[in-house]
Order: C-alpha cells, then structure tokens, then sequence
C-alpha cells in the first residue's frame, strides 16, 4: 500500500519543462494523531529520493496554530486544536502563495511539540520546488474559510487510522509534553476527541481514503526539533 501511494504522488509531481501548472499541492487531511505529518514527511523524502532535493515541500497546518499568548487572550487555550485555534486565513493565505509566488523561495511555519509554539520559516518552499505536500486537521471541513482549500488541491486524502490506536498516541503525545497520566487523558478526552469527531464529518469531502501503517519516521537536521 505505501509503495503504491509513493507511485501515485510521483506521478502527481508536474514535469520540469511540461505544459500545465508549475507547482501542485497535495493536502492531507484526518483526525488527530491519524498519521498525517508521519505520512507526509515520507512522502516528501521519496519524492526527493526519486526526482532530486527540493523538488517536493512540506506545509504542515499545525504551523498556523494561534500562539498561545492569542489562545490565553480569547480563552481558548483549554481548547487548542480546535477550527477556531488556527490562523485559518493566514493558511489559505499561504497555499494560494505557494501555486503563484514561484520564482523565489517561500518560507513556512511549523509548530514544535516541545515549545507547544508555532515556529516560523521552520521550511522553505524552493522555487523549484514542483509538489507541496500540506497536511492538517481541517483541510476538508466545509467551514468557511476552510472550504476554499479543495479547490486549490490536486487531491485530498483522508488518513484513516482506528480510533483506539489515535487515542494512545495522543496521551503518549501528551506526556512527551510534560503531562501526567491523568492530564494527558483530560486533554485528550476534552480537547482531542471531540476535534477528530469533527474532522470525521468531512470525510466523504476527499478525494480518496488511505490506511497505511508502519510508515517510517522521517526527520532530516531541519526539522529534528520540530513536532
């Protein structure tokens, strides 16, 4: 399944020197703690092993989390994660940059698990650069102003992964970032659980369902200190 779905974004990528768009973006969407990031970075580093460095990017949603001091101000910190927690305009900001601005580079945000911050211009978009893989929870979601994403994308997968594997990884995610036992299942009961029960309504939105496990960790120099 996984060499299968390395094929089908190599031949998304768009040729150098062809007609059509000179840059694509991929999106994948799916509940928290689905697999996404995993997914994408591999993706991305296949298709650098295939056809050269640079030639795919990583945009992960996760880097328009609003900062904690804005999360603090509306009252929402209890919440993070949820629609309303992301600079869901400054996203679509810059997916539409990056199908235009291509003759120089575009910098992008990331979000570290460890600051529990967004980090910007943690990644860089080359103007090479011929497929953009993005990934986050709302990339489907028919709220505005989420919904204009689709149609940006060449496809939008849905990364589907049993909840009680998700759940695990999201208290062990917790407790790498200094929660305790119980803290991490109150955060994943009131904040997690219902966010992918809301990612799930949109689903049937992508263009196509993938189950994948097993998929190995990619994290060059860059990105060693991110989520």
């Amino acid at each position: 399944m996984l060499d299968a779905l390395v094929s089908d974004v190599l031949d998304l990528v768009p040729p150098k020197d062809g007609e059509g768009p000179h840059r694509l973006l991929l999106g994948l969407t799916g509940p928290p703690a689905a697999g996404k990031s995993t997914l994408a970075r591999y993706l991305v580093h296949r298709v650098e092993e295939e056809r050269g460095a640079g030639v795919a990017g990583y945009l992960p949603m996760d880097g328009y989390h609003l900062s904690n001091a804005q999360l603090d101000r509306s009252g929402r910190r209890d919440r993070k994660g949820a629609p309303d927690t992301f600079d869901a305009h400054g996203y679509l900001a810059m997916v539409r940059r990056l199908l235009t601005e291509t003759d120089h580079p575009v910098y992008v945000p990331d979000y570290d698990r460890r600051l529990h911050e967004p980090i910007a211009a943690r990644h860089v978009i080359e103007p090479h650069t011929r497929l953009v893989v993005t990934e986050g929870n709302y990339l489907a979601s028919d709220e505005m102003p989420w919904a204009d994403l689709r149609d940006l994308f060449v496809g939008l997968w849905y990364v589907e992964t049993d909840d009680p594997v998700r759940e695990r990884r999201l208290r062990r995610r917790q407790r790498a970032g200094g929660s305790d036992d119980r803290a991490a299942r109150e955060w994943v009961e009131r904040s997690d659980r219902p966010n992918g029960e809301l990612v799930k309504r949109f689903r049937d939105n992508c263009t196509r369902v993938v189950r994948v496990s097993g998929v190995p960790r990619i994290r060059p120099p860059e990105w060693s200190t991110g989520r």
